[in-house]
């Protein structure tokens, strides 16, 4: 099993589960962590957490654990997810 592990910041924890679903992953459960099994792969939110960079500016970092049968199949699934997670600056 191949594993990786990921944190995203500024990504409501309901926009990430709902991307996992969209790449074909079904939820089996709602606590932490939550799962989500996609055949051949699955993953698992694992935390969720604020950080505050000034007194007023705070965002959320959402930790997820990827795993896979193999490499190929875990670097597809974070290359789809990553580009439903990419925000431009501007």
């Amino acid at each position: 099993m191949h594993i990786k592990e990921l944190e995203f910041r500024g990504i409501s924890l309901r926009h990430l589960g709902m991307y996992l679903e969209e790449l074909g992953g079904e939820k089996s459960n709602h606590s932490f962590p939550v799962c989500y099994n996609g055949g051949n792969w699955k993953a698992e939110i694992l935390s969720e957490e604020e950080i505050a960079f000034t007194a007023v500016f705070k965002v959320n970092a959402v930790h997820i654990r990827f795993q896979a049968e193999n490499n190929e199949i875990l670097e597809e699934l974070i290359i789809k997810f990553r580009k439903k997670t990419f925000r431009a600056g501007g």
